[in-house]
């Protein structure tokens, strides 16, 4: 009896080209040129970083649009998805760097704050199980904008609030969380990540990720003994875990908001994998003969905790033949074979010139999709 072919398009975005819903669009149409009626089932995929929400959604969760603060305090509209008790919430879509005008860094000042009022309003919707994906951020605090959204109190020797951003968490004398929202307490909150560092030192949060946020040589020594100096004083206050979580894997998430999500409790998870659950991968991974995953750069970076990694281990695990799309490729045939991928396709195949790859991001993923059919699907 033969077996009906149907493919599961489980791919992240192509940063600044196309969406990871558009993706799935294009590859779909580029299918069916080759192999006209072929049943393709489309789950955009992402692991926790920038387009979350955006796949939550389009595996059917409910958008909700809420006016929070964005990362300079200007008031902007971002959204988090629901389904029944179980809400997605992007920290990107409050305090990303998407969300900084063109062009401007704030690395001593940008603030979570807008990501606290995210959670809250989640909360507000009746979530009993958080996820909280991160990443993508313009912010370097600690996550001390978002606990204060939440209830808690960071004073100077004055006993005034310290400035907003990392930068003025240096001049913290005490905490004070007694008044987080008690919600909190009865809330699943999974902190989704696809790195681990800890909140400082040469692999914390300031070293390793200030400088993509406009960070300066002298700023980064000033982020890192600030937020050093941060779960030094919360130690008076919540005792030792506050100097456990800081060398936890994933405090050092999105400027350290990991930490901050640690302090209230959250559970670290490997994004991708958080996210494959929430969107029921599992399932839609059984009915489908052949996976298309990818990303705008397979790279190295891919390897270590990225969507079409995640998908592409699932696959294996299921002996599900996996095929990765991608705008550049920069991995060897053996890194891509001991990851799972049977083979990649980068758009630079169809087109060298990569000006024009991310311009036409459209049109040649669908050639580029009508070669993944001549190849795995006639």
């Amino acid at each position: 009896m033969q077996v009906t072919q149907r493919v599961l398009i489980a791919a992240d975005k192509f940063k600044g080209s196309l969406t990871a819903v558009q993706v799935a669009e294009r590859v779909t149409v580029g299918l069916r040129r080759v192999v006209p009626g072929i049943e393709v089932e489309a789950l955009p995929v992402a692991d926790g970083g920038d387009g979350t929400v955006a796949a939550a959604v389009a595996a059917g969760f409910e958008r909700h649009e809420i006016q929070v603060a964005g990362p300079l305090g200007q008031e902007v509209t971002a959204a988090f998805a629901l389904r029944g008790d179980t809400a997605v919430v992007e920290m990107a879509e409050a305090s990303g760097l998407q969300r900084l005008p063109r062009g401007v860094f704030a690395p001593l000042t940008a603030s979570t704050y807008g990501s606290g009022e995210l959670l809250r309003a989640a909360l507000d919707a009746g979530a009993r199980t958080i996820v909280f994906g991160v990443g993508g951020s313009a912010t370097t605090d600690g996550g001390a904008g978002m606990l204060s959204a939440l209830g808690a109190r960071f004073l100077d020797e004055d006993g005034e609030p310290v400035p907003p951003g990392g930068g003025g968490l240096a001049g913290l004398a005490r905490a004070d969380l007694s008044g987080l929202d008690p919600r909190l307490s009865a809330v699943d909150l999974v902190l989704a990540s696809d790195v681990d560092n800890p909140l400082t030192g040469p692999k914390g949060a300031a070293a390793v990720y200030g400088p993509q946020k406009g960070a300066s040589p002298d700023d980064v020594d000033l982020l890192d003994g600030a937020l050093a100096h941060y779960a030094k004083v919360l130690e008076a206050e919540v005792g030792p875990r506050a100097v456990e979580y800081a060398v936890a894997p994933g405090a050092g998430a999105a400027g350290g908001i990991g930490y901050g999500a640690l302090l209230l409790g959250a559970r670290f998870r490997a994004g991708i994998e958080v996210m494959l659950d929430v969107l029921g991968f599992a399932p839609a991974l059984e009915r489908a003969t052949l996976v298309i995953t990818g990303e705008g750069s397979l790279d190295e970076q891919t390897l270590h905790g990225k969507a079409p990694a995640g998908v592409a281990a699932a696959a294996r695990a299921a002996d599900k033949e996996v095929v990765a799309v991608c705008g550049r490729l920069a991995l060897p045939p053996e890194a891509l074979g001991r990851a799972g991928f049977r083979r990649a396709y980068p758009l630079t195949s169809e087109e060298p010139d990569v000006v024009k790859c991310i311009a036409d991001a459209g049109p040649i993923l669908e050639r580029v999709a009508e070669q993944v059919a001549r190849d795995f699907l006639t």
